[in-house]
This record gives structure tokens, sequence and C-alpha cells, in this order.
């Protein structure tokens, strides 16, 4: 009996897994031109509306983002897990207001966590070194790559330019602003072809 239980276990085990791989969204061709343009108009949207939130949400943030060299703005990165976690976010480096490329950033971890946010990503890249170190690199990771530094909120609510002082800040937002008691060295980003 115990030997049946196990075999129906194992062949549902099977057929679930058969059953997920042929949902899967991935295309069988590759992306066209115009699915490529849409993407980049959708992450553009997404970028903008982003740093009106923190604009209007955040005071100093204007002033601190125009110092910057650069930007790379990932403004849904969805991070979830059960003791191991991942997080997983497209966005944009904008250099001079302009977007210039496109990016994907990624990051597992373990340890104790349950559940799933999503959270709001801007790199500021404060000297020119940083931000040429950055698009000359074919994969780059916080903390590794370059020194980061993250934005903290000062006790009057508006940014803390005393945490602002690495060639790289970051600035995490979430729905409740601005998040400055994490980590986000081995954070890895990698450019989209789109």
């Amino acid at each position: 009996m115990r030997k049946t239980f196990v075999m129906k276990v194992a062949i549902a085990t099977v057929l679930g897994s058969l059953a997920l791989a042929g949902c899967t969204t991935t295309p069988d061709q590759p992306a066209t031109a115009s699915s490529n343009a849409s993407t980049r108009e959708a992450i553009d949207a997404r970028v903008n509306a982003t740093l009106s939130r923190l604009y209007s949400t955040v005071p100093g943030s204007r002033e601190l983002v125009s110092k910057s060299r650069g930007m790379l703005v990932f403004p849904n990165v969805l991070q979830a897990g059960f003791i191991l976690g991942g997080q997983s976010g497209n966005g944009a480096l904008r250099v001079g207001g302009a977007t210039v490329g496109y990016y994907n950033t990624s990051s597992l971890s373990v340890g104790l966590q349950a559940g799933a946010q999503s959270k709001a990503l801007i790199f500021l890249f404060m000297t020119q070194d940083a931000l040429d170190k950055f698009r000359n690199s074919e994969g780059w990771a916080a903390g590794a790559d370059a020194s980061v530094a993250l934005v903290k909120m000062g006790a009057n609510g508006a940014v803390d330019t005393s945490t602002a002082t690495g060639p790289v800040d970051v600035i995490v937002l979430t729905n409740a602003g601005l998040m400055g008691d994490l980590s986000v060295n081995g954070t890895k980003v990698t450019r989209l072809k789109l």
C-alpha cells in the first residue's frame, strides 16, 4: 500500500512539472523590433513614475540625483522568498536625463525570510569613473565592482547627505518610503539586449 502511494505521488509530481513547463510564457520566437520597442517604452514609463514618486515623497532627493553623473533606476524589483530568496527587475540607465541602456538586476539570499515585496532601486553614479566602469563592464555587482553607500533618511525626513558618500549611492524606495536598513551588496546587474 505504501509503495502504491509513493508511486502515485511520483507520477503526480512528474505530471505537475510537465503541466507547469507547458505554461511557460517564454516565446518560441526571438523578440521582434516592435516588442523590444514596447518593452523599452514600458520600462521608461515606470522609471519616470518612480522618479516622480521619489521627488514628491523624499525631500532633498532631486538635489542628490542632480549631482550624479548618471542613474540606474529599477522601478519594480520583486523580492520573494521562504528561507531561500531572490529578487529581480528591469530598469534603465539615464545619463543627462536620457535613457542610454536597459538592464536587469537580480540577487539571491539565504536566511530567515518569508513573503514578497516590491521596491525600487535607484543607483546614483556620483563620479564619472564609477559611471564609466559600470558602462564598460559586461556584468556588474554592487559591493564587488564598486563601493556602494545606502542613502538614508535624516531625522527631518529628508535625504541624509552624510550617508551619500560613495562613488555609487543607492536609494531603496518602498511603498512606505525610503528604506535604509538593508544591504544591496551582491546585487548583480546585466545589460538587456532591447
